[in-house]
């Protein structure tokens, strides 16, 4: 017991060490500004059949726990995916699995330390319902049970099903490339339209429970961020129904997610190098640069020879299966509109583009490079290209048809997909938030989302290519940016 509480505070303080963290926190203000508008505001997080509660303890905690769990679920699982690959990379994975700690005590530590970090999120979003209640006046009677109990038992147990998540993610073999980056974003979307309903096993969110305390039918409750013609028409809401029934699904949901934390032990042997799995996938952008000559990665002052080093770079170690269904993607979009095999074939590649900006283990060397400019622009083109490789069949085929606005849609799109990546993976040094955020703006654009369409996929048309163009530049010029100022401090 003590082993393990002494591994998930230590491990939460090292964590909340970091200026992330403070970032973490403070983006938990703002989506409790999201969740308790002001009184006038066209959007709203719940819509109870036209309706809204006041703003009373109860109600504010209801929406603020709500959007946590509905929102953190996602960013979270992102923002605590690294437990176990931080020990690996600073070598203190290497000294426990020499001790005498048990697999399932450091899988406690690390589940319980995720949880301690997603909760410190919801725990200032409490806070900030309270003073979101106060200021917008539509009652000032503080009652602390109506605003906690919606976070104990609605927030809570889906913040630990995200958690052990993080956990059974980062410990399968397959699940802790990026493949499985990508896969939580299906698992998350599934979940939170799923976990609405009051069929959802173990009461879901724990929405389907709340109908019958609200204004509201199956049919017109509605949960996330959405827009309003009008403000909503409000009524006083009596607070959680606290049944018996009610809290043992919570309480399950609970206890099923560290069930799932612990599963890993049957397989997870630590960081013992001996028994780990070989299993071939698509490897992190930490490891494609491993045995890479350093001639490869400077090659003088050969524009011709730098680009052809990123383009190396950027496909090393992709398996022969990704090359195969790169292949059958391109052959299987021979009977399909560019558009729509467009949309296909570039999520493909979504694995090697998040490696653009990710060289924290190169930087020493890349720094004797004396032009970072050219370095930055060369990784670019080489994301430019590999969109361009992928993609050559709808263009192709565009260019045979004369579709002039097509293919401008296209080249907009080749160089927006690896602008975003190398500004993504600048900032944040890891590919785990250009996965997560190209993924859902993939799913939007399939589903019809013409405003965020950056490929022309949709036959309605998305924003002008010249728009999307410009937004990769400005991109480009974030990473930019961010590169020469690190750069001038070193």
């Amino acid at each position: 017991m003590t082993a393990w509480w002494g591994l998930a505070v230590a491990d939460f303080r090292e964590r909340v060490r970091r200026p992330a963290y403070l970032v973490m926190l403070i983006s938990a203000v703002g989506l409790g500004w999201l969740a308790v508008p002001p009184t006038d505001a066209r959007w709203v997080v719940l819509d109870a059949g036209g309706h809204r509660g006041l703003y009373t303890s109860a109600y504010v905690g209801l929406v603020t726990a709500l959007t946590s769990a509905l929102w953190l679920t996602f960013v979270g699982f992102y923002l605590v995916r690294d437990a176990v690959a931080r020990d690996v990379r600073t070598g203190v994975g290497q000294l426990l699995a020499a001790g005498p700690l048990r697999t399932p005590v450091y899988l406690a530590g690390k589940f319980t330390s995720n949880l301690l970090v997603l909760g410190s999120m919801a725990g200032v979003l409490a806070v900030t319902a309270l003073v979101l209640q106060l200021l917008r006046g539509e009652s000032r009677t503080v009652d602390p049970v109506g605003l906690l109990a919606p976070f104990v038992f609605l927030a809570l147990p889906m913040l630990a099903v995200t958690a052990a998540a993080a956990l059974l993610f980062e410990t399968t073999p397959v699940l802790r490339s990026g493949f499985g980056n990508m896969l939580w974003c299906f698992v998350w979307m599934a979940g939170a339209v799923g976990g609405q309903s009051a069929s959802a096993p173990l009461g879901g969110i724990g929405v389907g429970q709340l109908a019958g305390t609200m204004p509201a039918t199956a049919d017109t409750f509605g949960l996330g961020l959405m827009y309003v013609d009008r403000p909503l028409r409000t009524f006083e809401w009596s607070g959680l129904p606290l049944d018996a029934g009610f809290v043992a699904g919570r309480a399950a949901l609970t206890l099923l997610a560290v069930a799932v934390a612990l599963l890993p032990a049957l397989w997870f042997h630590r960081f013992d190098v001996a028994t780990r799995s070989t299993a071939r996938s698509l490897p992190e952008p930490h490891t494609v640069y491993q045995g890479l000559p350093p001639t490869a990665a400077v090659a003088g002052s050969a524009t011709g020879r730098l680009l052809a080093a990123e383009v190396l770079i950027l496909v090393r170690g992709a398996p022969w299966w990704w090359w195969a269904g790169a292949a059958l993607l391109a052959v299987a979009g021979l009977a399909a509109p560019p558009g729509p095999v467009l949309a296909v074939v570039w999520i493909w590649p979504v694995l090697l583009w998040s490696r653009l900006g990710t060289r924290q283990e190169t930087a020493a060397i890349l720094a004797a490079y004396p032009a970072p400019r050219r370095r930055l622009v060369a990784e670019w083109a080489a994301g430019v290209l590999l969109a361009a490789a992928t993609g050559a069949l709808p263009a192709v085929r565009m260019l045979a048809g004369a579709d002039l606005p097509g293919l401008a849609a296209w080249t907009a799109g080749a160089l927006f997909i690896p602008a975003l990546a190398l500004a993504l993976g600048t900032l944040t040094g890891a590919p785990r938030t250009f996965q997560a955020l190209y993924t859902v703006l993939w799913y939007m654009v399939i589903n019809d989302v013409a405003a965020l369409d950056f490929m022309g996929a949709l036959p309605s048309g998305g924003p002008p290519p010249a728009a999307v163009a410009g937004a990769a530049v400005a991109l480009f010029g974030l990473a930019f940016g961010v590169t020469r100022l690190r750069h001038a401090r070193r």
